[in-house]
């Protein structure tokens, strides 16, 4: 699929929820996004990261109400699959800085479409990837060119509730209430 070329038209928050009956995956960017785009170094090496609890929990949610989700970073991390493996969300992409390229053969292996895939990203190596899905999505403080593309642009920061905003929009697009979904 070619690459959007012109600036897009910003979607209010209702025309976000509603777009979202027509996706099946969404694919999330990490540092940035899951987290507010700062990395903890030890002396040795150790990596730590600050993940937002509750963005971390509306993934799980919404993976059990049926919408896939996939990491997708350009940067391989512990401490990120180590996260993920916690949440129990089942793509955890990484290490690849050509996102696209990297997320296609999940795509087929799900049998969705760019067309069908939301992504929410924040710098200049999520623009590719962004041009091509059908609803991108950008975090608050993203750099201009991905703001420029993106059909929305959160109110939350990365790492401060930007993917929980998103997922309450998935919830109300689709009908579902997510405290359906709450493990007992």
């Amino acid at each position: 699929m070619p690459a959007r070329k012109s600036k897009s038209r910003k979607l209010s928050p209702a025309q976000v929820a509603k777009r979202f009956r027509t996706i099946k995956l969404l694919a999330v960017d990490v540092d940035g996004v899951l987290t507010d785009d700062s990395i903890y170094f030890g002396p040795d090496g150790l990596e730590f990261k600050k993940f937002n609890i509750s963005d971390g929990f509306f993934m799980r949610l919404a993976q059990l109400s049926g919408l896939e989700v996939a990491i997708v970073s350009g940067r391989k991390s512990v401490a990120t699959e180590s996260r993920m493996r916690d949440l129990g969300i089942k793509h955890t992409l990484q290490g690849r800085v050509e996102k696209t390229k990297m997320i296609e053969p999940l795509l087929a292996e799900l049998g969705i479409t760019l067309d069908q895939v939301a992504f929410i990203g924040n710098e200049l190596l999520d623009i590719s990837l962004a041009q091509r899905v059908g609803l991108p999505i950008a975090v608050a403080g993203s750099t201009t060119e991905l703001c420029d593309i993106a059909h929305y642009v959160t109110r939350k920061p990365g790492g401060g509730g930007a993917v929980r905003e998103v997922l309450e929009y998935y919830f109300s697009g689709v009908g579902k209430d997510p405290k359906d979904y709450i493990p007992k």
